[in-house]
């Protein structure tokens, strides 16, 4: 059992070293002018090393922009009972921590697949929202979702390309406040 603990920590510390040297290069690169070659060299790994975790770099930022978004996902409230501040703060703490992903899918414009689900992602859970406070809102529960999330991802962007210059705590409070005007959250009582 001991051998297996070394093998997985091994890989992990394996798939980390992939990442990050994938997030180096798509940081100064297109994506169509990286290779895996450029990918397992900035790793120090074999090439085969590479293909052992991804089929192409297309897999390896697929699999990136999933895993990111499920944790994303996970810090979300499903129930819609807690408040847009406390919600909000798991995520701006987590894009934190991962600056460099967000950094490198956010602040350039080869990122618009990142950008896109990102979108998606935050559509959707707007929409929910929505849907449970006002399902009679004045105002079309699906465009408001679509405004929201646009504005989520502006905000996201804007603070990733000014490196960070409030803390989460601040930028959940101030989209909190926004989310508030916008149906997504009542008022504080």
């Amino acid at each position: 059992m001991e051998t297996a603990t070394k093998i997985d920590r091994r890989v992990i510390r394996t798939k980390e070293a992939i990442t990050k040297a994938f997030l180096d290069l798509f940081a100064k690169k297109d994506l169509e002018h990286i290779t895996i070659n450029d990918i397992a060299d900035r790793a120090n790994v074999n090439r085969g090393t590479v293909y052992l975790h991804y089929s192409d770099k297309y897999d390896l930022l697929d699999k990136l922009i999933d895993d990111h978004l499920n944790k994303l996902t996970s810090l979300c409230n499903p129930t819609g009972n807690t408040p847009m501040a406390s919600e909000l703060l798991p995520v701006f703490v987590y894009i934190r921590d991962h600056f460099q992903f967000f950094s490198a899918m956010l602040s350039t414009t080869r990122a618009a697949v990142f950008r896109k689900r990102l979108m998606e992602f935050v559509a959707v859970r707007v929409e929910e929202k929505l849907e449970r406070r006002s399902p009679h809102a004045e105002i079309d529960v699906e465009l408001n979702a679509e405004f929201m999330a646009s504005a989520f991802v502006g905000i996201v962007e804007w603070w990733i390309r000014r490196q960070m210059p409030h803390p989460p705590e601040y930028v959940a409070e101030q989209l909190r406040k926004l989310f508030e005007k916008n149906e997504v959250y009542p008022a504080h009582a």
